[in-house]
């Protein structure tokens, strides 16, 4: 099976294998996963400065920050996986 990689903006791009949640920055809980893996050094912060909207959880306890709509980063994993399995046949 293929890598399959999402845009999370700006050009940067995360494993679909890997991911286990995108969530919104809001809550108490999220912003203490934020906290939680900053301290660890597993937070990487793809939003180029600007607010973080959305928080990509993946497998390895790397937490990914980007500055899309979580609906975004969801609709382009959809896209990106119908798109490929109909390019692949």
């Amino acid at each position: 099976m293929a890598m399959k990689l999402i845009n999370i903006g700006f050009g940067n791009m995360v494993s679909a294998n890997k991911l286990v949640a995108i969530v919104s920055p809001d809550s108490a809980p999220i912003k203490r996963i934020i906290g939680d893996a900053k301290e660890k050094g597993s937070l990487i912060d793809a939003t180029y400065g600007r607010r973080t909207r959305a928080v990509v959880v993946m497998e390895s306890d790397h937490v990914i920050l980007s500055a899309l709509q979580p609906e975004t980063v969801a609709n382009r994993l959809n896209d990106d996986t119908d798109g490929e399995d109909e390019a692949n046949e």
